[in-house]
């Protein structure tokens, strides 16, 4: 039988949200904006009338404003959103208890075994339509087809409100014309590497020879040929499905630029702190760090290296942090964001090879302070022991919406 998956995504989600929310908002240009304060004045989200000045998701907002002088701009309200997913969630689960989202307004689900019960997919699809419309007050864009990269892509192709069906019999009709850029997968750099060879269609890169795409590509390459050829099997998979960690992380926009090293540690010092109490809750090791720093230029490098044993301490994570970004970095440019990721995790009692050079006295001692420290954490609050150079004045945003999620892989 051939699997029938769909992917809704609900439409300009942020700024719906926020019109039900306030009716007065409807039939208004509308957007969702980041905080101009802490230099996240960036749209978010905006309605079908703010589009129709061409305002777009991810620009300034002076720049949304220019284009539409009468734009109304409305901070974020996470904790309502994140009801809306919840009910949104319950509304799929009627039919499946295969979900996997894909972010906090997209999400898949694998409907091949609920046709029997509910009917066709695309009566499905309107029941779910329906549902979003009578108890939410959203409207959502939905693609069927019979695997994940094809049902994500019918709902990029679906207006507003609609359904779009791509089946095995005429992807290549609908799909091969369509620009490289448009699968999931191919992101702007690698489309404009791809048209520097010649490939501009999701035809032309299934027309590629795989082993090509895969030397010039990577593993990458040989993914793009399998999604073009409509060959992807990843599963969706079963709601509350929780993934093997293979890295953890955070990063910040600052509220202002970094001018020294030593505002770039309290940074560092900052984010690791979460980053500890993540690997702990895992009962995972972090064996490298890697770190990402984006100047006031808007550019942005990677650095990473190993540690010189198993680790879980924020101190040592930020110490590492710290010295990977002194060697490497040569302040050209003063420091806008910075992120800080720990990768190749391990089980926190996973044997490893000693070194001779490694002060592990140093290092047990460092654990039985962040054990210790910890456990203040967990009976009288997070604030009860901080570092004290965080005391001080620094750059650090001051909410938990400011840290910047970083991305994870697809499941097979």
């Amino acid at each position: 039988m051939e699997r029938v998956i769909i992917h809704s995504d609900m439409n300009s989600c942020y700024a719906s949200i926020e019109c039900s929310l306030n009716p007065e908002l409807k039939g208004k240009p509308v957007a969702v904006g980041g905080s101009v304060e802490d230099r996240h004045g960036i749209i978010l989200a905006k309605t079908e009338q703010a589009k129709a000045y061409g305002v777009k998701t991810g620009e300034p907002i002076w720049q949304a404003k220019n284009k539409c002088p009468d734009l109304i701009v409305v901070r974020p309200h996470f904790e309502s959103y994140l009801k809306y997913f919840s009910l949104a969630h319950d509304i799929y689960a009627r039919y499946t208890d295969r979900i996997e989202p894909m972010g906090l307004d997209e999400a898949w689900c694998d409907i091949t075994g609920s046709i029997m019960l509910f009917g066709s997919a695309e009566s499905i699809v309107d029941e779910i339509r329906e549902s979003f419309k009578k108890e939410l007050g959203l409207t959502v864009s939905v693609g069927i087809s019979y695997n994940k990269i094809f049902a994500k892509l019918g709902s990029d192709l679906a207006a507003k409100d609609s359904v779009y069906r791509i089946s095995e019999k005429d992807f290549r009709e609908k799909v091969w014309p369509l620009p490289a850029s448009a699968m999931m997968g191919v992101g702007r750099r690698t489309a404009t590497k791809l048209i520097s060879y010649g490939i501009k269609t999701i035809g032309d890169i299934a027309n590629t020879s795989p082993e090509w795409l895969t030397k010039v590509f990577g593993v990458a390459g040989r993914e793009m040929w399998i999604y073009a050829n409509g060959l992807d099997n990843s599963r969706v998979m079963p709601d509350g499905y929780c993934p093997p960690v293979k890295s953890i992380g955070h990063g910040i926009t600052c509220t202002a630029d970094l001018v020294n090293t030593d505002e770039v540690w309290k940074v560092f010092l900052s984010l690791s702190q979460d980053i500890s109490k993540r690997l702990r809750s895992a009962s995972l090791s972090a064996s490298s760090i890697q770190i990402a720093v984006k100047d006031n230029k808007l550019v942005t490098r990677q650095f990473q290296c190993d540690l010189p044993c198993l680790t879980q301490s924020a101190k040592e994570i930020a110490e590492t942090a710290i010295n990977l970004f002194s060697r490497n970095y040569n302040w050209s440019y003063d420091v806008r964001a910075v992120s800080v990721r720990a990768i190749n995790l391990k089980d926190e009692n996973a044997p490893e090879q000693l070194s001779l050079y490694t002060d592990y006295k140093k290092h047990e001692k460092q654990q039985k302070i962040d054990d210790t420290v910890m456990e203040l954490r967990r009976r009288f609050g997070e604030k009860s022991v901080f570092n004290c150079c965080l005391l001080t004045e620094n750059k650090i945003p001051g909410h938990n919406k400011d840290k910047i999620p970083l991305p994870k892989k697809m499941y097979r």
